[in-house]
């Protein structure tokens, strides 16, 4: 089943009353809210919280005397939407009920105690005592509004009057007795003003001679004590005029006193000025020159350190690489000299077992080769100039002529280092 909701709202000068489905028999009260509400299924009902005023008329209400007068009050009512119950009270009474209906019954409520209060009282007492009058209407009324969860906020009585004349001859009979009572009491303050003015010129008379008594004794009195006062005036002048010198002599040495102090003070502050500019320049020669020189020297230091070191390694390494290198070279010269001792044996050894035909051909292998490093000189001549004085063969059979001559000589160069004759060992064609 869906319902459409709503939503009611309210003021603070009114009160929303909710009954129905989902309440049972305690109806809900917003005052100055709002609440949701389901149509048909839940009834609102809204009751007016602003204050009423209402002009209450009692015409022609006999007193307890019997004297017919009019009355008017004026009251402001409100339903106490703060006190939970009265207003629960106020909704069952007044929930169908317009505000001109509320404002209707309680005007005719407070109408009929402010009637009953009249009949109960004399004109004389609602006329002179009012308030009292208006205490009591307020009380009695109060128990009946708070039944129907009202409460009165206040009421006053505006108006007063009546069409017999009682209180017209009210008033005049009491402003007889005040204009008697303003003569009476006029005669009696103009005897005891006249009786007053004769002892006052008297006591004025004594008053004024005894003034001057006073005032010529004050005279006296005032030139003997200005006598005296002049001079402890003039002597108290003297010794403030004394102190005053000593004590702006005495502030003179105080303020020099100061200054010298100041000075001191000054001068004492130029001397850590002057100490911490040197300090100042001190830390900043320290950390410009000292410390970029002693980073410099020591930098320097190592490094000379580590060239000396570089030195010392790359001599240790020179020497000990010479020692190698002697140590190789002779080891070289002795394993050459090994080798070749090995091979000249080894060529002894084989020269011996050559025999004379293998040591000529042997020598025949090399004769060319003696021949071309013979001849290798002219190869690298670019030009030749012979001149000749005689008979005889001239140019380049001159020059062949020669190395033949060389290669002949070469069989008796041989013999002469091996003892191999090697003309007789040569084979015939």
């Amino acid at each position: 089943m869906c319902f459409n909701v709503g939503v009611v709202t309210c003021g603070p000068n009114e009160a929303v009353i909710i009954s129905g489905v989902f309440h049972g028999g305690n109806p809900s009260m917003i005052v100055g809210g709002r609440a949701i509400v389901i149509p048909c299924l839940q009834k609102v009902q809204r009751i007016p919280l602003n204050i009423m005023t209402l002009k209450i008329e009692s015409p022609r209400v006999y007193t307890s005397q019997g004297v017919a007068i009019s009355v008017t009050g004026v009251a402001q009512v409100q339903i106490n939407g703060t006190n939970e119950k009265m207003l629960k009270t106020a909704a069952e009474i007044f929930g169908s009920k317009t505000a001109e209906e509320i404002l209707f019954v309680s005007k005719e409520t407070l109408e009929g105690h402010q009637r009953a209060i009249m009949g109960n009282m004399t004109v004389e007492e609602i006329y002179r005592d009012r308030k009292t009058f208006s205490e009591r209407v307020f009380a009695v009324a109060s128990t009946d509004f708070i039944q129907m969860g009202i409460k009165i906020v206040s009421y006053t009585i505006k108006d007063i009057t009546d069409e017999e004349g009682y209180l017209w001859a009210l008033g005049q009979g009491r402003t007889a007795e005040v204009r008697r009572d303003a003569r009476i009491g006029e005669a009696e303050a103009q005897k005891e003003a006249t009786m007053a003015g004769a002892m006052a010129k008297e006591q004025s008379v004594q008053a004024r001679l005894l003034n001057d008594t006073e005032i010529a004794r004050a005279k006296r009195d005032y030139e003997l004590k200005k006598a005296t006062y002049d001079v402890e005036v003039n002597t108290a002048e003297a010794e403030a005029q004394l102190a005053f010198q000593l004590r702006a002599a005495t502030i003179n040495q105080q303020i020099k006193e100061q200054d010298f102090q100041v000075k001191v003070v000054e001068r004492i502050q130029e001397i850590e000025v002057a100490e911490q500019e040197i300090q100042r320049q001190a830390n900043a020669l320290d950390s410009l020159v000292k410390k970029p020189a002693e980073a410099e020297k020591y930098r320097l230091e190592k490094i000379a350190q580590a060239n000396r070191l570089v030195r010392v390694l790359e001599a240790e390494a020179e020497a000990e690489a010479e020692t190698l290198r002697g140590e190789a070279k002779a080891f070289a010269i002795e394993a050459r000299a090994k080798a070749e001792a090995e091979e000249m044996a080894k060529k002894a050894d084989a020269w011996n077992e050559y025999g004379e035909v293998a040591k000529v051909h042997m020598i025949l292998e090399t004769l060319p080769v003696i021949a071309r490093d013979v001849a290798k000189p002219l190869s690298k001549v670019n030009k030749i100039t012979m001149v000749t004085d005689g008979p005889g063969e001239i140019g380049a059979s001159k020059i062949t002529g020669e190395v033949l001559q060389i290669m002949q000589k070469m069989p008796e160069l041989v013999k002469d280092m091996t003892g191999v004759d090697i003309t007789k060992q040569m084979v015939p064609a």
